[in-house]
């Protein structure tokens, strides 16, 4: 089987549908299945279970791209987003923090989700750059899921806004990355070449600013969910 199957991707088919399906399924069962115990075995062995899986699918795509000859020096810089959350959340899983939940959460719920729904993947089930893209971005938004609805490792106040500088910050640090290395780490440069959802947004450099926009909403409104939690809490206490 070559690295690219003929067969090209279609968006919102059969294998796309099927791909968010079965990471629907997955979230819901391991939130589910943690919830009966946060701090007990099982849930012990899906955060460390997580962690593994991210690795592991981290090597095998490594491999299967120097198999196949595309494998250069600059994938080993986890520099997208969505390459480095698979490296966050593996430290969340392993050594759960309230920033390193925060990151994973927001930026899992409004990236690596987004990527899922418009995905820069150019062939269908089961090539294994499709396998591999789904698998990766699934399990963070798996483990996001976990950590946060599972765990109870929930966005402290302020996480929203935090985040979001955190965000912009790392992105003036890639973008210098990009200059120098003529890169283009977190599509600053130009679009991925598949349709994706910044077709949506305008040329360069508008849909930059559009997507720093979006991207201040989808963290604000995935703050939403736990802000009734917060004015509740302290009179909870209080009582």
């Amino acid at each position: 089987m070559s690295w690219e199957e003929p067969r090209r991707f279609v968006l919102f088919g059969p294998d796309h549908l099927g791909a968010l399906a079965v990471t629907a399924v997955l979230v819901i069962g391991l939130v589910r299945l943690v919830r009966r115990d946060p701090k007990g075995r099982v849930a012990t062995a899906v955060r460390f279970g997580l962690a593994a899986l991210l690795l592991a699918a981290t090597a095998a795509t490594m491999i299967g791209w120097a198999r196949h000859g595309r494998l250069q020096w600059l994938d080993f810089l986890p520099l997208h987003l969505c390459d480095l959350l698979i490296f966050v959340a593996v430290y969340a899983l392993v050594r759960p923090r309230a920033l390193a939940s925060e990151l994973l959460y927001f930026w899992a719920g409004a990236g690596t989700a987004l990527a899922m729904i418009g995905p820069d993947v150019g062939s269908g089930f089961p090539a294994p750059g499709f396998l591999s893209f789904f698998a990766l971005h699934g399990l963070v938004v798996a483990s996001a899921a976990v950590l946060v609805f599972g765990l109870g490792c929930r966005p402290r106040p302020g996480a929203a806004w935090r985040v979001f500088l955190v965000t912009n910050a790392y992105a003036a640090v890639v973008g210098l990355v990009d200059l120098a290395l003529d890169a283009n780490y977190l599509f600053l440069c130009h679009k991925p070449a598949a349709a994706t959802l910044l077709d949506w947004l305008g040329p360069w450099p508008v849909y930059l600013l559009a997507a720093d926009a979006l991207a201040l909403v989808l963290f604000l409104a995935l703050d939403v969910p736990f802000r009734a939690g917060r004015r509740l809490a302290p009179s909870a206490r209080g009582g």
